[in-house]
């Protein structure tokens, strides 16, 4: 069993740019910044507050986070770089969130951003084993795919088509998790994708591998997305209370052996999904059954499939029945991916984890207009890396009074770019600037 820290931690500012498709028509230096900007406006403070910096990116060189930072001000905090695959997102808000909680500091901000290339992901790397040679290795001996499959569809198709044969699920169900999370991503202005798909659209798209069609995959983006969180004492001090989100649990699990057993569904972490829920239920001292809504790492329409009984939404072997019920969309009992997930909204790596963090934040102060869960009390996060690492977060509005935006339009609802005056509100003091950066200059 995780222990909970002592100390309360809770986010009181979120931010997160649109997710494009990879052109490379802007620099990670340019989405980090307005990432980390927009938090800091929410938040009502300067980045001269913020006293610890976790910053996620998965492609990029070494100190990529002071690159963004130093934009906003050479203030000496510590920042630190994290690469945790697919969930560096939630990894970079678990080091910001455990330097508040353990006392180290009273204000941290994690940023996540990615400039991705188009394709399929691959590697960049040709002389040195790679991390996930062994899940490949057992992916090739037992199932004998056609050369130049690409890997994770790979990964993530066996372990559907094992979902499937196991317990009677079919390729339709893996279908109508794609139809509902592109029909959700359309109300979602930050979505990659807009669009809205029936269902046979979805099974008679392009066949990626197995059961998986291409509109049932997450596509490469280029994001980013950061949250700020900080200590009781400093929220109370600052009057943030009204907005502020507690983190009620937060735990990261890694593979158990059952990861490289001939278990198809294992392959894909659902050994340390099952772990880091459990854990972070006992955390919270809640069940799933407190949950309304859900932001689920479902970088292929079958990883959502099994997912919902890693995180206990529903019994062993009966996933595929709360898609049959309707119980992971609007009118049922969860609302899973509201933002349209990453099927649809997208999958800059590491800005996923932020960007789920920055939907719930805005669920749970209830300011997502025509995509709000209603009666939302405990939302929760799943964000997944393969080769291994799970963050499961469940957060909860920390009182019962509900405030409104205050940016001059609701984030929300409405992506907009940052302007200078946004800028400066949010950057240290002058002293702290360095000059060449000339950020001012390109707002």
């Amino acid at each position: 069993m995780v222990k909970k820290p002592t100390n309360k931690v809770y986010v009181i500012g979120v931010g997160m740019t649109k997710f494009i498709k990879p052109r490379g028509q802007v620099d990670y230096p340019e989405i980090g910044l307005e990432a980390a900007v927009k938090a800091l406006n929410d938040a009502k403070i300067s980045y001269d507050q913020v006293e610890f910096a976790a910053c996620g990116f998965c492609y990029g060189d070494s100190t990529c986070g002071q690159r963004v930072l130093y934009q906003l001000g050479m203030t000496q905090i510590p920042v630190i770089n994290v690469n945790n695959n697919c969930s560096t997102g939630s990894t970079a808000l678990l080091q910001a969130r455990n330097a508040v909680a353990s006392g180290m500091v009273d204000c941290a901000m994690a940023l996540g951003f990615e400039r991705m290339q188009r394709g399929s992901l691959k590697s960049n790397w040709s002389d040195r084993t790679a991390p996930l040679d062994h899940v490949h290795n057992l992916n090739i001996e037992q199932t004998q795919p056609k050369a130049g499959t690409p890997r994770a569809p790979l990964i993530f198709g066996n372990a559907g088509m094992e979902y499937m044969r196991r317990y009677g699920a079919t390729a339709e169900h893996l279908g109508k998790i794609a139809e509902k999370n592109h029909r959700h991503s359309a109300k979602n202005p930050y979505s990659q994708f807009r669009d809205i798909y029936t269902l046979d659209q979805i099974m008679q798209s392009p066949t990626i591998y197995g059961p998986l069609t291409k509109l049932q995959c997450c596509p490469t983006s280029d994001g980013a997305g950061c949250s700020i969180v900080a200590s009781e004492e400093f929220v109370l001090k600052h009057g943030l209370m009204d907005q502020a989100i507690e983190i009620v649990a937060q735990v990261m699990a890694t593979d158990s052996p059952k990861m490289l057993s001939t278990d198809a569904i294992e392959w894909v972490g659902t050994d340390m999904t099952r772990r880091a829920a459990k854990s972070a239920y006992e955390q919270a001292g809640i069940t799933a059954k407190d949950v309304q809504v859900v932001e689920l790492h479902d970088c292929f329409s079958a990883n959502e499939l099994i997912t919902y009984e890693g995180l206990g939404l529903c019994a062993p072997g009966e996933a595929h029945k709360l898609i049959d019920t309707g119980d992971n969309t609007y009118g049922g009992k969860y609302v899973v991916n509201p933002s349209g997930g990453l099927i649809s909204k997208g999958h800059p790596l590491g800005a996923t984890g932020l960007a789920q963090c920055t939907e719930l934040t805005w669920q749970l102060r209830r300011w997502t207009g025509d995509r709000q869960v209603p009666n939302t009390k405990y939302a929760l996060q799943h964000n997944v890396g393969l080769g291994g690492a799970v963050v499961v977060t469940i957060y909860k509005k920390a009182n019962n009074n509900f405030t409104q935006p205050h940016v001059g339009y609701n984030p929300a609802v409405e992506a907009r770019p940052i302007t200078k005056a946004d800028y400066e509100k949010a950057a240290s003091k002058k002293s702290n600037r360095a000059e060449y950066l000339a950020v001012e200059a390109k707002l």
